[in-house]
């Protein structure tokens, strides 16, 4: 891969890794629309290292206070908060593990991506319709156990590329009843445990099979993934105060479409 190329990934991946448009249909699909092969799902997770770094920059004062709370106040919201975000990647990486062969072949097949990007689209859409309105919500600090388990639960479903981690997460957030910062606060923290592991292991498991030929690539594409989701996360946070997801639902089923009619027409391969 040309250092060009890894460096447009890592910004695709950094502008799409926190909204609801899923990063891996986006970088699955870019290098198709070049004619290039397809990066993998090995090069998606490490490059998802910057999206980390840059998570854990912006939530740093979070992270510091929640670390503090589970030595001095265990018992308190704050203090089970770290038990939490472990707890929330059990799902994940049990389907992982389980499903692996299927996520690094069929699954990356286009057809799946773009049907993954319109159906979801309409879920997003409809969940964000639904919990819109309510008179009040539901603050961060009451969250148990049981909505751990089914926000990790809806996380695991982004190993399909299309349907988008942080979309799951938002969306199974909401319908629990909370508002949409507090969900997109949750997702993200939610999403370092996760990152940190599978990035962790790809870029174990690629330098052992293929030594330091890919490392500036990598590097580049990690360096820019975290510059650009940055960004991402702070316009987001601004963004979630006063808007819906809407926009993103209609982006979302435009693409798809797009797509399935590129598919149709033989200006891309499935696979």
């Amino acid at each position: 891969m040309s250092l060009w190329l890894a460096a447009l990934l890592g910004l695709v991946q950094g502008l799409t890794e926190f909204i609801p448009v899923s990063s891996s249909a986006h970088l699955r699909i870019v290098p198709a629309l070049l004619h290039k092969p397809d990066a993998g799902a090995a090069f998606t997770a490490i490059i998802q290292l910057g999206s980390l770094a840059a998570v854990i920059a912006y939530f740093w004062k979070d992270l510091v206070d929640v670390a503090l709370a589970m030595f001095r106040a265990p018992g308190t919201p704050e203090g089970k908060m770290p038990w939490f975000l472990v707890i929330g990647t059990v799902p994940l990486a049990v389907v992982g593990l389980l499903l692996k062969k299927h996520v690094e072949g069929d699954l990356r097949s286009l057809y799946i991506t773009a049907s993954m990007l319109i159906g979801f689209g309409i879920v997003i859409w409809a969940i964000d319709h639904f919990t819109s309105g309510r008179a009040s919500y539901r603050p961060l600090a009451e969250i148990t156990l049981q909505d751990v388990i089914l926000i990790g639960l809806a996380q695991s479903l982004a190993l399909v590329p299309g349907v988008s981690r942080s979309g799951g997460t938002i969306c199974m957030a909401l319908l629990l009843g909370f508002a949409r910062t507090d969900a997109a606060r949750f997702s993200f923290l939610l999403s370092i445990p996760a990152i940190a592991g599978s990035g962790a292991y790809e870029a174990f498991k690629t330098l052992r099979e293929f030594g330091p030929g890919p490392i500036p690539q990598l590097l580049v594409g990690t360096g820019v993934a975290a510059i650009s989701s940055y960004a991402a996360i702070a316009w987001l946070m601004r963004f979630l105060t006063s808007h819906h997801f809407t926009g993103f639902a209609i982006y979302r089923i435009v693409c798809g479409i797009a797509l399935l009619g590129a598919l149709a027409v033989g200006w891309l391969t499935p696979l």
